[in-house]
């Protein structure tokens, strides 16, 4: 049991300020890797909350290797992102306040693709910048919007 569910057995559904991390994985031919949630049939990146004790970049390590059987090598930061727009209700009810240490990487070792499953994602695999899914998460959506935008200028 992690921490977040230790968390909710006191509190319930009540706002919390949560601090995660997360990796926009992009394959050779700058593909973006997402993955499809079970929790709200949504697409979103490798990522999750942060434990007591570890660091943004060893959640982000972590949570895609859980999630998409990939191991992050070099990563570099993308941005912190928190505010309004980051607040989320899960479908369960639970709310959270979302602050989101997002780093960027191609280095990667491993093979993500229809074979790899967890239980709160369907596999994961790459997608086209220009041909990206509309049913995007809530609170991944601007982080993902933030990273096409700068790619379009590179």
């Amino acid at each position: 049991m992690g921490y977040i569910q230790d968390l909710r057995k006191m509190i319930g559904h009540q706002p919390v300020v949560m601090v995660g991390a997360g990796v926009l994985v992009t394959d050779p031919h700058g593909r973006l890797l997402l993955g499809l949630r079970s929790d709200n049939h949504q697409w979103g990146i490798p990522g999750g909350s942060t434990e007591p004790g570890e660091t943004t970049e060893e959640t982000a390590r972590r949570e895609a290797l859980e999630e998409s059987g990939l191991e992050i090598g070099e990563m570099r930061l993308f941005g912190v992102f928190s505010g309004p727009e980051f607040y989320y209700i899960y479908p369960n009810g639970d709310q959270v306040h979302n602050v989101t240490v997002v780093y960027e990487s191609n280095d990667y070792r491993g093979q993500a693709g229809h074979e790899q499953q967890d239980d709160e994602h369907s596999p994961f695999r790459f997608f086209d910048p220009d041909h990206l899914p509309d049913e995007i998460s809530q609170p991944i959506r601007p982080i993902i919007r933030q990273w096409v935008e700068k790619n379009r200028q590179s």
